[in-house]
Parts: structure tokens; sequence; C-alpha cells
């Protein structure tokens, strides 16, 4: 199954970020092969939206993370490897012939390019496929049972071809004699090369697996367990952005009978952190990967769409609201498809005026409660329409986030409650920064001109 979301969403989490700026990403992309990286930033690409998979893609990250494996070849290893593999011109193949009298002179007065390269390519290979056999041991000595042994048994169809047992019992590390190169060669890059392109792949994925297992061990991220899509359930303890400097952790319980949770809070009162915290969790999560929490369980959506950073659509000419509205009606599309979905919005109808908000914000709010297949989380600053949506539906939770007041100054807990906030502090704010009384200046210095 495809697992929907856009680039909207992914800016919004910053999961990919910019070239050299932070991101979700950069929390994980620690490889040690530059295949690693390619297969990590696909995993990112493509998030998963199937319960077996999800669940079988995190037991192989925590397994390895429970017996402390390390990544156990040399990264520039691979490099070697690949350009040595992708030569298949047929004009390269070594002879046996080969090895006369005239290539050893001819090789005394200048290098032989074509043979180095043959020869690091064999050598290399070698290298993996013995460093491969030394890890299947270590993993056999630590468990006998375990969520990676498929993964394990795949890659030990390879070395179990006793076409192979030569290449396994060589000496590491020596130099081999022109006649093995050939054998070896013929062997490895044309015999063997489909089957080697996979046990890379395989590797790849395991470069990715410990890469993201120690990430969880440092971080202290957890795995979170996907349920079955038709529970509708998001289960989340002390979750937190886990780019955020002591991020303080919430914790947040969304049923069936619960599906819609309306947000309110005062300016900086960490909505719009909560709301990408949850985000950047369940993103996480439907890729199989560790998240920051406590603990989590969750019920696997068909995708994310969220709107919490919207910018202006300058090109087209259109209005933030009408852009806002462009932006609602693309996700009401995806969500009449029956999908399951966790759609997040932050500040409904903002860019426009307080009465068209409020009734916007009902409006739409009270229709998605009609869904019962998706999970909604929308913030206002509009809490009047909380009141109305407490009388029409029975499926909302209320949650704020509160503010209390300190020598006539706000501090904030960013600890959810339950309930819809009455806080609001803006003219407090513009009035402690002095703003009125530095446009009252401005005024009085013109008057004695």
């Amino acid at each position: 199954m495809i697992f929907n979301t856009d680039k909207q969403t992914l800016t919004d989490l910053n999961i990919l970020g910019k070239p050299g700026a932070d991101s979700i990403y950069t929390v994980f992309n620690h490889t040690s092969t530059r295949g690693g990286a390619a297969v990590l930033e696909d995993m990112f690409r493509y998030p998963l939206a199937e319960k077996t998979a999800i669940n079988n893609r995190s037991g192989k990250i925590r397994f390895l993370q429970s017996v402390d494996a390390r990544f156990p070849f040399s990264s520039g290893l691979f490099d070697v490897i690949e350009g040595y593999l992708a030569v298949q011109d047929d004009r390269t193949r070594l002879s046996s012939e080969g090895n006369t009298l005239a290539r050893k002179f001819n090789h005394l007065i200048a290098a032989d390019t074509n043979f180095k390269t043959v020869s690091d390519g064999v050598r290399s290979v070698i290298e993996m496929l013995q460093t491969l056999q030394g890890f299947f041991i270590d993993m056999t000595k630590m468990s006998a049972d375990h969520p990676y042994l498929p993964d394990i048994a795949e890659m030990k169809k390879l070395l179990q071809d006793p076409a192979l047992e030569p290449v396994l019992q060589e000496p590491a590390g020596t130099k081999l004699p022109y006649d093995k190169v050939v054998a070896y060669d013929q062997l490895l890059r044309f015999r063997f090369r489909n089957e080697l392109g996979k046990m890379l792949s395989l590797i790849y994925h395991l470069d990715v697996y410990i890469t993201v297992a120690n990430v969880a061990a440092q971080r202290k991220f957890i795995f979170p367990v996907a349920l079955d899509a038709g529970s509708h359930h998001i289960r989340l303890e002390g979750v937190y952005h886990p780019q955020v400097a002591k991020a303080v952790p919430n914790t947040i319980h969304i049923t069936p009978e619960s599906n819609v949770v309306f947000l309110t809070g005062a300016n900086m009162a960490g909505k719009s952190t909560f709301m990408k915290s949850l985000g950047i969790a369940m993103f996480l999560a439907h890729m199989g990967f560790p998240v920051p929490a406590e603990k989590m369980e969750f019920a696997v959506r068909d995708g994310i769409y969220t709107t919490i950073n919207l910018p202006d659509d300058l090109s087209s000419g259109s209005s933030h609201f009408y852009t806002e509205v462009l932006r609602i009606k693309k996700i009401a599309r995806e969500l009449s498809k029956a999908r399951n979905l966790l759609l997040i919005f932050d500040e409904l109808f903002r860019g426009t005026n307080v009465k068209d908000a409020y009734e916007g914000t009902v409006a739409v709010t009270a229709a998605f409660a009609e869904r019962e297949n998706g999970v909604f989380v929308i913030s206002t600053h509009i809490t009047e329409a909380g009141e109305v949506l407490k009388e029409q539906c029975r499926n909302i939770q209320f949650i704020f986030l509160p503010t209390r007041m300190e020598n006539n100054k706000p501090v904030y807990t960013y600890r959810l409650a339950n309930g819809i906030t009455t806080d609001r502090h803006g003219m407090i704010i513009i009035k402690n920064e002095g703003i009125l009384d530095i446009i009252g200046k401005k005024k009085d210095k013109n008057k004695d001109v």
C-alpha cells in the first residue's frame, strides 16, 4: 500500500529540509555507506502503510539495537565494489592466456589499469563476503531466533553456493596471483553479478538499520507498535519535538469516539510545536523508525496531510485566505476517497476576518467530525467556535495549552490540559514590549518640530 502525503506536509514537519539545513532526515543521516544513505532517503520518501511491514522493520532495528550491533564493513569497500560490478563490457574480461611475458614486461613500463581495477574489485568482493560470514557467526551466537533472521537467511543463500567456497577460504589481505584473479573475476563479476547486487542491497539496509538503532539508543527514542487501521487509535505518551531544546513532552490518546482534536491556546503557548511533534512521530512511526516519545501505539494511516506554515501563492495572485481554501479543498478530496488519514490544521482560516474565520472553523470542523475513518487535529485562537462545537458534535476532544500570569507577564507551561482556554494575551505582550510608548515618543518629537 502507498502512504500518501505531499510537499506541504514534508515542509511543515521539516522532514527532509533544505540542503545543508537541519531536518528530521539529518537526525538519522549517519550511515556508513553511500548506498545506505540512498536507502535511508528512499525510506523517508516512501513511508509504509501496512501494519506487518511497519512492525517488521521496527523489529529488525530494535533487535540490532538490543545486541549493540556494529556495521562490520569498512565504508570505502563498497565504492570499489559498485564500480567493479558496474563494468560488464566483455572487452574488460581477463583471459588466462593474457598472463604472458609481454604483459608482465609492459606492466613494468606502465600500469595495467584494467587488471588493477579488476584485481581491486575481486579482492574487495572477497573481503565483503568473508566479513559477512563472520557477521553471521556473531549474530547466531547472540540469538538463534530474531526478526533479522530472514535477511541473514537470504544473504546466506549466496555464501552457501559451493562455487564460492574457494573465495571464502582465501587468506585475508593476501595479493592474488593473476590466474586466481581471472577465475574469481569470471565467477563474481559475470556469473554472480545479480546475486551480489541483491547482497549489496541487503547490506545497505543493514547499514540503515544499525544507524537508526544507534540514533534511537543515543537519543532515547522508543519503538512504536503499529495496530490495524480499523482500530483508529493513537496513543502517544511523552511525545516531544526532536529538534526543540529542552522540549516539554505531552501525552494524547485519540480514539474513534474522540477522533477530532480541537486545540486552543494563546500565541506562543506551543500549539504549532505540539502539532509538529505529533505529525513527526506519526511520520516516523509509519517508516518503522523509533520516535521521540515514552510510548506509542497507533492505527496505521493511509497518509498524513498538514497545514501549518502555508505560504502565500503570490505567483497566481491568490490571497492567503483563498490559498487556505484551496488547501482544504485538496485535502477534502483525498479524504473523500475513503482513506484513513491524519489531518493537522494550524489556525484554520487565519487569512480572513474573525467572523468568517469563526463560521468557517465551525463548519469545517463539524464536517470533519462526520468522517469516522479520519483523525483530525485542529488548532484555533477562536475559542467561541469550540463552545458551539461542543453542542453540535460528540466525538471532539477539547484540549488546550495553558498560560499563567506572573508579574503581568505570560508564562507558558507547554503542557496539554483538557478543555477550552479563554487565554488572550496579545495586548499584554504588545504593552510589555513598549510598542505604544515608542510610537507615542515619535509622535511627541514630531510635535516639537
